[in-house]
């Protein structure tokens, strides 16, 4: 529930974080959701595909329930900051 909360939660911050940010809201969003990293490394002139793979793969071996609670903390320090 405290998950699914910050998931909508991020949608409504009034500004848009750093790409830095958001790439790591991604790759926590999806280490918690999939798990480890299950696709194929996007082609050469997908730069914004492969910054995202990328991101998600930085958090292969950290369980679900960690990257969970990383995204609640991150989603919690974001709303400080952008809204």
């Amino acid at each position: 529930a405290e998950f699914e909360a910050a998931a909508e939660e991020v949608k409504q911050l009034t500004r848009t974080p750093s790409d830095q940010e958001m790439l790591e809201i991604y790759a926590l969003y999806k280490q918690a959701t999939v798990g480890d990293v299950n696709t194929e490394r996007p082609g050469f002139m997908d730069f914004k595909g492969k910054a995202k793979w990328d991101a998600w793969s930085g958090k292969k071996g950290t369980s679900q329930d960690d990257a969970r609670t990383q995204y609640i903390k991150l989603v919690a320090e974001l709303k400080t900051k952008y809204c």
